[in-house]
């Protein structure tokens, strides 16, 4: 088998999709021959969009024994979706969510059905697939495939002289300390200010809360030029741009004396330093909140932080269910609601033996039932089905 891949979400970008796309192509190479056609950040990307087509034909042409291309994004595939495009070869798309219910009516209308002229259609998580169904795909087409996750992280060997050197540079201590972590980029579908503001008070006052993730300390001048747009335009550049919507509610809670002593903002880390902080917190939580025309597609930080065995307490909403599997690797609990987290939050104070216990065998259910080579494996059985 002969495979070209596209897309728009690759390293050196740094996120989920980034780091499903990479694992994804990389080992594939194990099962067919890859090649790669992707956007690595040295032009624009309207560039990329607009000539995404004619770099294709020349690969193919370079390679005529290819026989799938795989568009690993909606919006790279969406480019590509014309009836007419590559009828010598088949294609299929992996879908992550806000590729599917992306609020603008030109795509949903015209260009998303488009979908249904390729031979399949990869969903991350049964509620990706059921957006897509729910919005016109053809369901028998549909394939729900969950992303993996790097087993290596289990092995992590945390440093105790480098938590030191954090507890100083961060002033964030650990020692008699309940800690909970939050990590992604501060956008309203995942609840940060939500938690803070709503959850946080109602917590005895030894809980404290780290974020690590994209943060500006200070308003961007592209803040002020996007509040004079219509709300529906808003929305849509923000979404497309993946812009930071909880920012602003973010800095302002930071600011305030009640909230200030008891949440850190880390801003960007890397990894390894990410892996440090997750072995010295007690639990993952992910506030996520239904925010119309978002979603979730899945949850790999969620098996990132169980690795580290970490309990998750996440919000029973969208992809969320794919990664975190209620009593087993974590707790779901009602999105937005206050007193069902206040009391499932608390069991880290009353019973921290169970909790660090449930940590351990979440650990392991993890690496059970969660792996880039099975997905890799499964995409190959499907991609296998496809050509043949």
């Amino acid at each position: 088998m002969e495979v070209l891949f596209i897309t728009h979400k690759y390293p050196p970008s740094i996120g989920g999709m980034e780091k499903q796309s990479f694992e994804l192509t990389q080992r594939m190479r194990q099962h067919a021959v890859v090649h790669l056609l992707y956007w690595n950040g040295s032009e624009s990307k309207f560039r990329f969009f607009w000539s995404l087509k004619n770099r294709i034909r020349k690969i193919l042409h370079q390679h005529p024994g290819i026989s799938l291309l795989h568009f690993n994004d909606g919006l790279a595939a969406a480019f590509c979706s014309g009836s007419g495009d590559f009828p010598h070869c088949k294609r299929s798309v992996t879908l992550h969510g806000l590729d599917v219910v992306f609020p603008n009516s030109i795509f949903q209308r015209h260009i998303l059905p488009r979908f249904n002229r390729f031979q399949s259609i990869v969903a991350v998580s049964r509620a990706t697939a059921d957006a897509c169904i729910q919005r016109g795909i053809i369901a028998e087409k549909i394939v729900v495939i969950h992303n993996g996750v790097d087993h290596n992280i289990a092995s992590f060997e945390p440093d105790i002289g480098e938590r030191q050197v954090f507890e100083q540079k961060y002033q964030a201590l650990f020692s008699d300390k309940k800690t909970l972590l939050l990590m992604g980029r501060p956008v309203l579908r995942k609840g940060f200010s939500w938690f803070i503001q709503s959850v946080l008070p109602q917590l005895p006052k030894d809980f404290q809360v780290l974020i690590i993730g994209p943060f500006r300390d200070d308003q961007p001048l592209i803040a002020n030029l996007l509040r004079s747009l219509p709300p529906t335009i808003r929305q849509q550049i923000t979404l497309l741009f993946g812009m930071p919507t909880d920012e602003d509610n973010l800095r302002a809670l930071l600011k305030t004396p009640e909230i200030r002593g008891r949440v850190r903002h880390l801003g960007k880390l890397p990894f390894s330093d990410i892996l440090q902080i997750m072995s010295a917190c007690h639990a993952f939580v992910m506030p996520n909140i239904p925010v119309a025309g978002d979603m979730e597609g899945f949850g790999l930080v969620a098996l990132e932080a169980n690795l580290r065995k970490l309990p998750v307490f996440a919000a029973n909403l969208e992809g969320i269910t794919a990664s975190v599997h209620h009593q087993k690797n974590g707790w779901l609990l009602p999105t937005q609601s206050v007193p069902h987290w206040v009391k499932a939050l608390e069991i880290l104070e009353k019973d921290p033996a169970f909790v660090r216990n449930f940590g351990v065998n979440a650990m392991q259910y993890t690496q059970d039932n969660f792996s880039w080579e099975k997905m890799t494996t499964d995409y190959f059985n499907h991609f296998t089905k496809v050509t043949g």
